[in-house]
This record gives structure tokens, C-alpha cells and sequence, in this order.
């Protein structure tokens, strides 16, 4: 059994410059924990394969295409593969957010 606790997991450096931990790395999935702090946004980006976002806590916009909604504790979002996507953090408090990608990319992100 592999248990990780998210608090110490290792931040990882990003082209985004926010809090993102690797939590899960199989050839099948990936998951990462992300922590916005309030004004902190990713950068628009395109992935390989298609996403889904749980929200942990917060009330992060999602923005997928030409689509953008504010969003909160307990739902999921999908995003496609090869559609403009990311996450931003308008609210006065933190959101985190756990991201899921299935199948695992073997190609780079786009950031645009």
C-alpha cells in the first residue's frame, strides 16, 4: 500500500507558479493537488488527454473553451482532450483542487 500525504508532498515547479503536487504517477492516471490562493491563476493551457477536476474546497473558476463557471466543494469537472482550459482563483479565500488525467499523457501540456 502507497499512502501520500498531500501536505508533504513535494511542490513542484511549474511554468504556472502555484502550489502543485504530484500525488499519483502510473502509466494509466495521473493526479495532481493544486492550491490557489486567492488572485492565483494557471495559464491557459491544452492537454493531451482528457482531464477532470475534483474541487476540494474553494470556489475556483473553471474556464474550459469559451465556458466559464464558479465552482465549489464536491463537484467535478470535466474537460476534453485538446480544448483551452484552466483554473483561477477570484474568491477571498483559498481553493484547492485535485486534477486528474486519464490516460496518462505521454505528450507535453501546450501552454499558449
Amino acid at each position: 500500500m502507497k499512502i501520500t500525504k498531500v501536505s508533504e508532498a513535494p511542490v513542484k515547479e511549474t511554468p504556472h507558479k502555484v502550489d502543485t503536487r504530484p500525488v499519483y504517477d502510473t502509466e494509466s492516471a495521473q493526479a495532481v493537488h493544486i492550491r490557489l490562493e486567492p488572485g492565483e491563476r494557471l495559464k491557459p493551457h491544452i492537454t493531451p488527454v482528457d482531464v477532470f477536476f475534483y474541487i476540494l474546497e474553494g470556489t475556483p473558476n473553471v474556464h474550459i473553451g469559451d465556458e466559464q463557471e464558479t465552482v465549489q466543494a464536491d463537484w467535478v469537472i470535466e474537460s476534453p482532450k485538446d480544448i483551452v482550459h484552466y483554473l483561477s482563483n477570484t474568491s477571498e479565500k483559498p481553493a484547492r483542487i485535485l486534477v486528474v488525467k486519464a490516460p496518462r499523457p505521454t505528450r507535453q501540456t501546450k501552454l499558449l
